[in-house]
């Protein structure tokens, strides 16, 4: 499972990140409201974790725009306010659930994974499909024409983004900020290395190439081309 967390201290944010990264979770940090809701806008979270008191931006003012934008991705609020009034203002905003800091991690961790079993909201599917290759967001498996493919866990963000692009071109530069959270250019081969293992996992012994090379533009995945 994918999980965002929007958290700007930092020992809380170790002490969540570690532990969900523990239980097989991908976990995607930023220390500051304004980032946070760029990259929560950015799709891709199967869970939000986001405090409520940050700077520049405040949790219940991302969670406002989110749903505002039609982001239905479930949101667990964190905060050390936890007077009636401040839950239900949490709650009103758009927040799933809420808790109060400070927290056992096991109550976390058991809040997360009730968000994530909740039915998917219109317009959120937890399945992508293209052609035969099905990718289930929530289970973190994929598998083409029934068989079951294992990837890495920067294959499976790869290929997700993707899927979610599928028909589209997708620029190297779109890949290294999006999959790899890389602002900038680090002049290395890192796209071209994944995306010959994705292909030789994802096209190899299967009928028909999914992945194609757009020369002089990206990439794109699609059933034919």
């Amino acid at each position: 499972m994918k999980i965002l967390l929007i958290e700007d201290d930092a020992h809380t944010a170790t002490f969540v990140a570690n532990g969900l990264r523990e239980h097989g979770h991908v976990v995607e940090h930023s220390a500051s409201g304004r980032d946070g809701l760029f990259l929560a806008s950015g799709g891709g979270h199967d869970v939000m974790v986001i405090d409520r008191m940050l700077p520049v931006v405040d949790g219940l003012t991302i969670v406002k725009t989110l749903r505002g934008a039609g982001v239905k991705t479930p949101v667990l609020l964190l905060t050390t306010l936890g007077g009636v009034n401040d839950r239900v203002d949490g709650l009103e905003a758009g927040a799933d659930d809420y808790l109060t800091k400070p927290f056992a991690f096991a109550e976390l961790l058991a809040r997360v994974n009730a968000l994530a079993r909740r039915p998917p909201m219109a317009g959120e599917s937890t399945v992508l499909q293209v052609g035969d290759l099905e990718l289930n967001r929530l289970k973190r498996t994929v598998t083409r024409a029934g068989k079951r493919i294992e990837l890495q866990s920067q294959e499976f963000r790869l290929l997700e983004y993707l899927m979610r692009h599928a028909g589209q071109v997708v620029t190297r530069t779109m890949l290294l900020e999006n999959v790899w959270e890389f602002h900038f250019d680090p002049h290395t081969s890192v796209v071209e290395t994944h995306i010959s293992r994705l292909r030789a996992k994802v096209d190899r012994d299967f009928d028909g190439e999914l992945i194609h090379t757009i020369r002089g533009s990206g990439y794109s995945l699609d059933v034919a081309r």
